[in-house]
């Protein structure tokens, strides 16, 4: 008998691959892996929400798995801190009812990107963690670029060539850019689904937006192309963060076990 389980996982994407196994390299994916296996005495498979690429950072990538019935929330926690490196940390553990997996029973995941506008980005205590930009952009710009993003479209402009997909289409339910006190802007994201690069390539071009190289309506224009090659080119992996997945209340089959110090939202 095993029993199914969601952490709810924040990592430095800076020495990953990104999340997903690869041929070489460190990958999210492997140690969390790593680390189920000692837990199990047997090789044991995680699925995360949404895959992330190299450098792309995580507070609270929701990521399921399988353990022997001996485990439970709190010691999976506990296990799961103390095992993984120090680039990793779980906020919170749930048991989950049986057949759960963390990509297809989500109902939305949310992202965030960071862009620092100021000179201090440059900064080695942020420019890890946010587009250090260190160039103003015009806000309105970026509100007008985003109001289009919003609702149900094709997004094949805005994702990577090649992609084995039924279809491009994602139903936006939030896009839009926040200030940061002088410092940047954030924007965020929520859909029922990402291809991939999508959130980099989005911000890209309204950045560019933002900085009058292009005007806004090219965002509707692409939002309706059959391919990238009019796209701006992808904002730096080091400002995105993958925020949280969205379930079902019925997917649960106990309350969180979380840290006492963690104030995020469940994944």
């Amino acid at each position: 008998m095993s029993r199914p389980f969601l952490a709810s996982l924040q990592f430095n994407g800076r020495p990953f691959v990104g999340w997903q196994r690869q041929a070489a390299g460190r990958s999210v994916q492997g140690e969390m892996e790593q680390v189920l296996a000692q837990l199990a005495g047997a090789p044991v498979a995680a699925a995360a929400a949404g895959r992330t690429d190299a450098g792309v950072h995580a507070e609270g990538l929701a990521v399921s798995f399988e353990l022997p019935a001996k485990w439970d929330a709190p010691g999976v926690l506990r296990a799961l801190n103390a095992l993984l490196p120090r680039e990793c940390w779980v906020a919170s553990v749930h048991e989950m009812v049986p057949g759960f997996h963390a990509r297809k029973c989500a109902i939305s995941r949310r992202y965030r990107y960071v862009i620092g506008t100021d000179r201090a980005a440059a900064s080695p205590f942020r420019r890890p963690f946010e587009w250090a930009l260190c160039r103003p952009l015009d806000f309105s710009a970026l509100e007008t670029a985003a109001a289009a993003v919003r609702g149900e479209h094709s997004f094949e402009g805005f994702s990577v060539r090649g992609q084995e997909k039924p279809h491009h289409r994602c139903r936006v339910s939030d896009a839009e850019w926040r200030a940061r006190g002088g410092r940047g802007f954030e924007f965020h994201i929520e859909a029922d689904r990402f291809l991939h690069h999508m959130v980099r390539m989005l911000v890209g071009t309204m950045v560019d937006i933002g900085l009058h190289r292009r005007d806004a309506a090219d965002m509707g224009r692409l939002l309706t192309s059959r391919d990238n090659q009019d796209t701006s080119p992808p904002a730096p992996a080091e400002g995105l963060f993958f925020v949280r997945a969205t379930y079902p209340a019925t997917a649960y089959a106990t309350s969180p076990t979380r840290e006492p110090h963690d104030a995020l939202r469940d994944a």
